[in-house]
């Protein structure tokens, strides 16, 4: 072989290598809940996981230079799913929290908020705290950070654990509970969109547990996470998070 075809070969290589990471992208699975709307939710008419958070993680993806598919998981079993390798991101409506801190690592936060209150649309007592419910039934879904501080709150005669927030609004509608407590964007979302006319968000009631969320990686990616930071940090600068939380009725 000629030296002219040796020298050929090897360009025609280096150029083939250095177009593989455009052409090859790493493709990364993402855990997302069908019940969080509007942060994470199954459209029934693409049958595809929608929302904020997924808005959110690809974008993050695109400018980190890695794409997503998303896994439809139930809220409760996102973090073991990280853990167990079935999952290598976590973005749903999940707070950092000190006890989820030492489970996974946390992005810098996306959005703050707290909890809402529901109840009956028939009860129009105005409540403002969790003290107002004194003895009351209420509910919480399984996995949030709101179990544990109404449990310990020794307000209540049962805090009832859901799967899901419409679970709990269900028994909000059918009065098999007093009220529930869930992400607030994510109860006033639903009854904007009417799924339960006969539940009212308590206007004037004070969150209490207040958090950020944030896109959740495995413990000691610090690689990925970086990654994701430094898109996320690109992003809000440039008023694409906004965007993105504009789109979705949140300010």
């Amino acid at each position: 072989m000629s030296l002219k075809r040796i020298v050929t070969g090897l360009a025609a290589a280096a150029l083939l290598m250095g177009a593989l990471p455009a052409t090859a992208q790493q493709t990364l699975k993402v855990g997302s809940t069908p019940t969080g709307v509007p942060f994470t939710f199954l459209d029934t008419k693409t049958n595809t996981i929608q929302g904020i958070m997924v808005d959110l993680i690809t974008a993050v993806g695109k400018e980190a230079g890695f794409q997503v598919t998303i896994e439809p998981m139930q809220f409760s079993t996102l973090i073991a799913g990280v853990q167990a390798n079935k999952i290598d991101i976590i973005a749903a409506a999940m707070y950092i929290t000190p006890a989820r801190k030492e489970a996974v690592d946390f992005s810098a936060p996306v959005y703050t908020y707290g909890e809402g209150l529901m109840v009956a649309k028939s009860d129009t007592k105005d409540y403002t705290k969790l003290e107002d419910l004194k003895g009351e039934t209420v509910g919480a879904q399984v996995g949030t950070a709101y179990v544990e501080p109404l449990k310990k709150s020794g307000l209540f005669a049962d805090v009832k654990i859901y799967d899901t927030i419409p679970d709990i609004m269900r028994d909000v509608n059918a009065g098999r509970i007093k009220a529930g407590f869930a992400d607030l964007p994510i109860v006033a979302y639903n009854l904007q969109l009417g799924n339960f006319p006969e539940v009212r968000l308590a206007k004037n009631y004070k969150s209490t547990i207040v958090g950020s969320v944030g896109i959740g990686v495995r413990k000691g990616d610090a690689e990925l996470l970086k990654k994701i930071d430094t898109a996320l940090a690109k992003l809000q600068a440039d008023g694409s998070v906004k965007k993105i939380l504009a789109k979705w009725g949140q300010e």
